[in-house]
């Protein structure tokens, strides 16, 4: 009997060695600890995601606002719980190969970016979006003001 139960944490060990590895192999290859920072250099690590970068370097918000001040929400959990469904995200497409050459973004970050910019231009932007239509806050930002933070 002692055999058995010996050879039971092998078979569990084994493969999740195998699997902590491989993800501290591809955490540090891929740099996976660059995405924990507010360092805008860490989001031009994806080839597609270099025209996104040098369009932000040219706007008027790159004084202002990195990468996750318009494209995480506020909050710690919040911020990096977006993060880490992102980068899952990210990884799979990339290591799957089926990933878009032009960025599409998803409802849910479209929403997370709608919210930065209306809490960052709430004084300016709470008169518009009241005479659009009485009651609705649907208006988007981007609808007018598509390459504001990514200046094309």
């Amino acid at each position: 009997m002692k055999e058995k139960g010996a050879l039971v944490p092998l078979l569990l060990g084994v493969p999740l060695g195998i699997l902590l590895g491989v993800g501290v192999f591809t955490f540090g290859y891929a740099r996976g600890y660059s995405y924990m920072t507010d360092d805008p250099n860490a989001c031009r690590n994806c080839h597609v995601m270099r025209e996104q970068y040098e369009g932000w370097q040219k706007s008027s918000h790159r004084t202002a606002a990195v990468c996750n001040d318009c494209h995480t929400p506020p909050g710690l959990f919040a911020k990096y719980f977006t993060k880490a469904l992102n980068g899952y995200h990210h990884s799979l497409a990339f290591t799957s190969g089926r990933f878009p050459d032009d960025i599409l973004i998803t409802g849910r970050n479209q929403r997370v970016a709608e919210e930065s910019c209306l809490k960052c231009h709430e004084d300016i932007t709470s008169g518009i979006r009241s005479a659009h239509r009485p009651g609705d806050r649907s208006v988007s930002c981007v609808s007018c003001h598509r390459n504001v933070g990514h200046a094309y």
